[in-house]
C-alpha cells in the first residue's frame, strides 16, 4: 500500500526549493538587510549581472521579492517580513541539530561546512 503524502504541499515544496538554491538564499539574506539593486548585487556576491537577474526574476516569479524603479534603477526588495522569520527560524533549526543537515548524505554535501552555511 502507497500513501501520498503530498497532497496540498506543493506551495510550500515550491517555496523550499525556491530557498535551496545557493544564489538565491544568498540574495535573500542580502535583501534581508535592505533594498539591493542588480549592481550591488554582483559586486557584494561576486556573480555574473545574468546570473544575479536570473535569480531575482524566479524570486520576483515565486512572490518573495519585488522592486521599484527610481530613475533607471530598479532596488529589490522582499515582499513578505515572514521570510525574515523563516530565515530566523532554519537558522534556529541549524544550530540546535549541530547543523547534522549539513552533513546529511541525502542533502548534504562534504564541502558545506558550518561556517560556510552561516556566512
Amino acid at each position: 500500500m502507497t500513501i501520498n503524502c503530498t497532497p496540498g504541499l506543493g506551495p510550500a515544496v515550491a517555496l523550499f526549493r525556491s530557498l535551496g538554491d545557493p544564489t538565491r538564499l544568498a540574495i535573500l539574506r542580502r535583501i534581508a538587510t535592505g533594498e539591493a539593486r542588480v549592481v550591488d548585487l554582483t559586486g557584494e556576491l561576486g556573480l555574473a549581472q545574468s546570473t544575479v537577474s536570473k535569480h531575482l526574476a524566479c524570486l520576483r516569479d515565486c512572490g518573495l521579492i519585488d522592486y521599484r524603479v527610481e530613475g533607471r534603477q530598479s532596488f529589490y526588495a522582499l515582499t513578505r517580513p515572514e521570510l525574515l522569520d523563516l530565515l530566523r527560524s532554519a537558522e534556529q533549526v541549524l544550530a540546535a541539530t549541530g547543523e547534522a543537515v549539513a552533513l546529511c548524505p541525502v542533502y548534504g554535501s562534504p564541502a558545506d561546512s558550518p561556517a560556510e552555511l552561516r556566512a
